[in-house]
């Protein structure tokens, strides 16, 4: 009882830093479909960005959006880096939902996958990926120490 006690209140007192991304594949489209989930006033420190200006137009928001993920979440598939554009954003409260799309061409062998997300800001931030590509599903823990893993595929 006493050690559940202490661990609620260590997570109580100490923030979680961490993001959500998924990485779907879908061969009828050519492309990754990308889900990313995170914190707003993380994004907003690490992108360093304004939330009153970052939230002022929706326009505004994707493009800066879209700019950090591109930098942040590089994603190469046979050894080709992939540019992801922004389908919709959703912001509600302090979690911002992105779904991106990045076009490939080829069937993915080999996926890098890079998580650069908040690593500078956070010693302990977690990044959770999530990759789907035809039978293939895996899931990885990046860290501010590793920040880069190659899935291979074995098509």
């Amino acid at each position: 009882m006493f050690s559940k006690f202490v661990i609620l209140f260590w997570l109580i007192l100490h923030p979680v830093y961490v993001s959500l991304t998924s990485v779907d594949y879908e061969p009828q489209d050519s492309s990754f479909k990308v889900f990313i989930k995170l914190y707003l006033d993380d994004f907003l420190l690490d992108a360093e960005q304004d939330e009153d200006y970052f939230l002022s137009d929706k326009n505004k928001s994707k493009e800066i959006i879209e700019n950090y993920i591109n930098q942040k979440l590089i994603i190469k598939s046979n050894d080709v880096t992939l540019t992801g554009k922004v389908n919709s954003l959703e912001i509600s409260g302090d979690e911002v939902r992105i779904y991106m799309e990045h076009k490939i061409s080829g069937k993915p062998s080999v996926l890098l996958v890079r998580n650069l997300i908040m690593t500078n800001l956070y010693e302990d931030q977690l990044n959770f990926v999530i990759i789907k590509i035809d039978n293939f599903e895996e899931g990885f823990k990046f860290t501010s120490e590793i920040t880069e893993q190659v899935f291979n595929i074995g098509n």
